[in-house]
């Protein structure tokens, strides 16, 4: 396979980027327990303030009842009172002044005692509020505990691992009934998934037997030397029916089993995956004077490398036949980005309008016909590389080539 250097038209680098979805500051995500934690706290806060509020104008109208009635009154000559918090009583020159001083003193007083009170139920206020959130993030903490046993056993469920149940104990309230519906709904799941690979094991060998079966009594016949050439004209047709119906078993079969999680994984280069998918697909190429091109770098994920092969292998394979008559491109290249690898498979062919995109990806449809017959394929191809796509923790995307052809990215987790 030749390399060369991309064309000016060759599809630009993919703006999207999984990592972009996840929230940046994973702390500050508006959880349950953080907004039941504000909650608490926020009403403590709200009630510490009218309580000191209360407090405050009771204090103050009591010491105000109290300055309306002089405790005491100078009268007399030649009287002397000195105190530290009035410096003025020793400038008084008579009893009058004495006692509008000691007045003036007094409400100074009052008013740097309520000041002192506010003060102090400021700081106390602060730190029971602090309390009151930890307490609170405590709290929600331990009673929303249940709903974090859920959503652990939900995570294993989805790794296919069924057998998962919260069995939640405890008294029975609204979380213990919620538990107990999940765990129902897992047993249901559970024998649904048991009976899809009881039926797929049986289909696996109730389809394939018969099929290779025909095709063996086939091509018996036609390696008959004296069977007639009507005879064997028709046994090229059932022959490649035949064929035909055993690519639709084995996608059929392939698509339902890669609908599930990928359980063993191991390190599979996409590199060497697009590799062997180019080779076992150029000679259909060459025969349709396609050329293709594109440089593989190493790009290392955890999967299983035939479902992996078989979603490079599709891809090329209907970038060549579905290309242009004269001068077609197929362009393969393989890059590891970071925390994620890209496999990218565009091409030459007709205009594909935007609305047609999603339905590529339904099984047994073409662009501009459905459900028809095609000696293209079984129009399984896109359907097999979603899914295995999707059951490897990625994605597959699809967009329209600006002159004609597509652009297909698979985006897979490293």
């Amino acid at each position: 396979m030749a390399s060369s250097p991309a064309p000016p038209t060759a599809p630009p680098k993919p703006t999207w980027d999984p990592k972009e979805t996840e929230t940046v500051f994973p702390w500050l995500r508006p959880t349950i327990r953080i907004r039941l934690t504000l909650l608490y706290g926020g009403m403590f806060l709200i009630a510490g303030i009218l309580l000191l509020t209360i407090i405050y104008m009771l204090a103050a109208q009591a010491l105000h009842n109290g300055s309306s009635t002089p405790a005491f009154q100078v009268s007399g000559q030649n009287v002397s009172i000195s105190s530290p918090t009035c410096p003025n009583l020793g400038q008084t020159q008579n009893s009058d002044q004495l006692n509008s001083v000691l007045k003036a003193c007094m409400s100074d007083q009052r008013q740097h005692a309520l000041d002192n009170l506010l003060t102090r139920s400021l700081y106390a206020l602060v730190g029971l509020t602090i309390i009151a959130f930890a307490f609170g993030y405590g709290m929600a903490g331990r009673v929303l505990s249940p709903l974090g046993r859920m959503t652990r056993t939900a995570r294993r469920v989805a790794g296919t691992d069924l057998t998962r149940r919260i069995e939640l104990d405890g008294p029975d309230d609204e979380l213990k009934e919620l538990a107990d519906t999940f765990d129902e709904m897992l047993d249901r799941l559970e024998r649904a998934f048991t009976a899809q690979q009881r039926f797929v094991a049986n289909a696996s060998h109730e389809l394939r037997t018969p099929l290779a079966i025909n095709r063996t009594l086939l091509e018996v016949h036609l390696s008959d030397p004296g069977a007639p050439v009507e005879l064997q004209e028709l046994g090229k047709t059932l022959l490649a029916t035949n064929e035909r119906s055993e690519q639709l078993v084995e996608g059929l079969l392939l698509l339902a089993r890669s609908d599930n999680q990928i359980v063993e994984r191991k390190p599979v280069d996409l590199a060497e995956v697009a590799t062997r998918a180019i080779d076992q697909t150029l000679a259909e190429a060459e025969a349709k004077d396609v050329q293709i091109r594109g440089e593989q770098a190493p790009a290392v994920v955890q999967g299983n490398g035939v479902l992996l092969e078989r979603i490079a292998l599709n891809l090329v394979q209907n970038a060549v036949r579905y290309n242009v008559r004269e001068e077609g491109w197929v362009e393969v290249t393989t890059e590891l980005q970071p925390g994620y690898a890209l496999l990218t498979v565009s091409n030459t062919g007709p205009v594909v309008p935007a609305y047609e995109i999603d339905n590529l990806f339904e099984p047994f449809r073409r662009l501009r016909t459905e459900r028809t017959g095609s000696d293209k394929g079984v129009g399984l191809g896109l359907s097999i590389a979603r899914s295995v796509a999707r059951a490897h923790g990625g994605r597959i995307i699809a967009e329209p080539r600006e002159g004609g052809g597509l652009v297909m990215r698979v985006t897979l987790p490293v």
